[in-house]
């Protein structure tokens, strides 16, 4: 298997390094290692210049994480893409475990691994809700992020199927993602953990932007409209956008912001009557 590494990453020279070593030690290496630097401000360029000369840099112009990951997509050779935020670092068996998984399983496009938190300098255990698994699991991906995107090796041929990541979500574009391919494909997940996810610091997408749910309203609404969506995941998919829309809502009414308060709950009376109408 040939398999493309993309790295976005925006002024973490502090974590990068970490990041591309740990793909370096890799037990089964990879075919290339792209870095996409989304106009970072600090010494980025000069460290990867000077310690990962042997990795493919490119440098933009900050249009966000989305549009990094897509211009590593355009970039790469490989069959196999796996992604893994600069943030982030994988474990030394992580793409072996993957490709032995894929290879015995060669009708699956996508593979996702169970992760490690570690918040501020300290490991924690996820919540039930952000519980991984493998399958058929578009409706377990409807409230959360359910797939890391720092643990992900998928074949290059899903995205011409269902397009990149979308630019235009400052955030919870990896949720976009992972619905736009679930809805259609199964996954397979590796229990074992296989990435560390480090968390807690100022510049983390979840940080930057209140009511994230905001985003994956946009990513419900994408899905829902779409013609091949199963009947069952398409009610399911409404349910979870009435359900995010009524707290959106709630959370303008205590701010004070009644007309972004009617806009949400008249989206959620426009989905609940769909549900009607589709379950006569």
């Amino acid at each position: 298997m040939n398999i493309s590494v993309i790295i976005p990453t925006h002024n973490r020279v502090h974590s990068i390094g970490r990041a591309v070593e740990s793909v370096l030690q890799q037990t089964l290496p990879a075919t290339e290692i792209i870095i996409v630097d989304d106009g970072s401000t600090d010494n980025t360029a000069a460290l990867i210049r000077k310690r990962f000369p042997g990795c493919c840099y490119l440098h933009q112009q900050n249009q966000g994480v989305s549009s990094a990951r897509n211009r590593g997509i355009a970039a790469a050779t490989g069959e196999w893409l796996a992604f893994l935020d600069s943030d982030d670092e994988w474990m030394p068996e992580k793409l072996a475990m993957q490709t032995a998984a894929l290879k015995h399983n060669p009708g699956i496009h996508l593979c996702h691994t169970e992760e490690i938190w570690i918040r501020n300098g300290k490991r924690v255990n996820p919540m039930k809700k952000h519980a991984k698994k493998g399958g058929w699991i578009f409706q377990h991906c409807l409230p959360l992020c359910a797939i890391s995107p720092s643990s992900v090796i998928i074949h290059r041929s899903l995205f011409e199927a269902v397009g990149l990541f979308d630019e235009t979500l400052p955030a919870c574009e990896d949720y976009d993602l992972w619905l736009r391919i679930c809805a259609f494909y199964p996954t397979l997940f590796i229990e074992q953990p296989q990435i560390i996810k480090y968390g807690g610091h100022e510049d983390q997408l979840s940080r930057r932007h209140w009511g994230v749910d905001r985003f994956r309203i946009q990513a419900l609404e994408k899905i829902i409209a779409h013609p091949e969506l199963p009947p069952a995941d398409r009610q399911a998919a409404a349910g979870m956008l009435i359900k995010k829309a009524g707290i959106l809502a709630q959370g303008a009414i205590k701010r004070g912001r009644q007309t972004q308060a009617d806009a949400y709950l008249a989206m959620q009376h426009r989905y609940q009557q769909l549900i009607q109408e589709r379950c006569q």
